[in-house]
């Protein structure tokens, strides 16, 4: 979904894998624009190792399709088409391409989803042996089992280390399959994407090469067996670096499984109770559900639990720096006015009022907006840069 001389144009955009938009445009640039215009933050998202979904076939991709670049690495499993992640030449295309990204876009975030070694088919291995028996000629010693679960690991580690190298700013996160190990905590059972997809993801949340944790905690907090809540309480125990984690909540089930929309209501509500334990928001799976209204969701979160705006939560091992505070603010009429930003380091404008004795923020403006018309008050602004670190506020009234 963006200029890339590594991997070819989606076929989602054209209809034909590797054709570029005609008339051109760049899909993720026209997205960093957009959303920065609007405060918002995009984490390009990634399956570092799936090549085709719905077909095993390679017919139709692009000569410069990984598949096509690497086809010994590339197997046919289940209804899908997937890389070997044991493979040298995979796990490098995997890092250029992501670094690829970070260093040609403003993206504020990488993200990694579920998808490592692929979810088990019943009966049928993963056929990874040509690798794994050129590792074992090579020396390795590990049993399979750890030799795959290790491949994933180098790819995370250098993911994050390479990520920070080239903008440290750019934040880096993961969704993993909610369930580490069935039996842990006491009382879940489900599938455990530790034996299932070679996924050691609790080492990556306790190593700190995440900058965000969200996994997929796609159930319902009363019923014991996958409970959000139960689960949400191990994972927040496993967080020794002081990451953020980030709950992952399907909110699509409030149509797929008929949820009501109190479920949602109430994981966000559990979610916040644990802020104290550096459980500082939620992600929902999907945004489809949000557009749509599905059974009046958005208006659930606009009328009862996002009401006003908010600052994503810094992260101060990135940077504490705050940015200058704004300069020239004055009050003209009704209308709050202040000079541009001349340090290039604010993101945004924050803007507060005091109310009930205490101050709350009234809006985010982007850093070429300089000035913004308010009722009666007391105001604060201050200047934001990309990491949410604040200046010091500049207070005005209004009369």
């Amino acid at each position: 979904m963006y200029n890339s001389t590594l991997e070819p144009w989606s076929v989602y955009l054209t209809g034909s894998q590797g054709r570029a938009p005609s008339p051109y445009y760049d899909p993720l640039a026209f997205l960093l624009e957009e959303a920065h215009k609007r405060n918002m933050e995009v984490h390009s998202w990634f399956n570092p190792y799936l090549a085709r979904s719905g077909s095993t076939s390679k017919a139709g991709l692009a000569p410069n399709h990984m598949a096509v670049k690497y086809p010994q690495y590339a197997y046919a499993y289940g209804n899908y088409l997937w890389m070997d992640p044991g493979a040298k030449a995979v796990q490098d295309q995997c890092y250029n391409v992501i670094m690829d990204v970070v260093k040609r876009y403003d993206i504020d975030g990488v993200h990694m989803d579920d998808y490592f070694y692929p979810y088990p088919v019943s009966g049928k291995s993963f056929p990874d042996n040509s690798t794994y028996n050129a590792y074992r000629k090579g020396g390795g010693h590990l049993g399979r089992d750890d030799w795959r679960r290790n491949n994933v690991n180098t790819l995370i580690q250098r993911l994050y280390n390479g990520t920070k190298a080239i903008k440290k700013h750019v934040k880096f996160g993961l969704s993993p399959f909610g369930i580490w190990k069935s039996g842990i905590p006491k009382g879940i059972v489900g599938l455990s994407s530790y034996y299932a997809q070679y996924a050691d993801s609790r080492k990556w949340f306790d190593e700190g090469w995440v900058d965000y944790f969200t996994p997929q905690l796609y159930w319902r907090i009363d019923p014991v067996q996958q409970s959000f809540t139960h689960l949400m309480d191990w994972w927040l125990q496993q967080n020794s670096k002081h990451r953020h984690f980030y709950a992952g909540s399907y909110a699509g089930n409030v149509v797929e499984q008929n949820w009501p929309l109190d479920e949602i209501k109430r994981q966000v509500e559990e979610s916040r109770k644990r802020r104290d334990k550096l459980s500082l928001g939620s992600v929902f799976f999907s945004a489809k559900y949000f557009r749509d209204n599905s059974k009046g969701l958005s208006t659930m979160f606009q009328k009862d639990l996002y009401t006003v705006p908010a600052l994503a939560p810094a992260m101060p091992w990135l940077g504490a720096v705050p940015p200058p505070a704004p300069s020239g603010v004055r009050v003209s009429g009704s209308t709050l006015t202040w000079n541009k930003d001349g340090s290039g380091v604010t993101r945004s404008w924050a803007v507060y009022k005091y109310e009930a004795d205490a101050w709350e923020l009234k809006n985010l403006l982007n850093s070429y907006t300089t000035s913004w018309s308010v009722p009666n008050g007391l105001y604060a602004i201050t200047a934001v840069d990309r990491l949410s670190n604040e200046s010091d506020a500049v207070v005005k009234e209004v009369h």
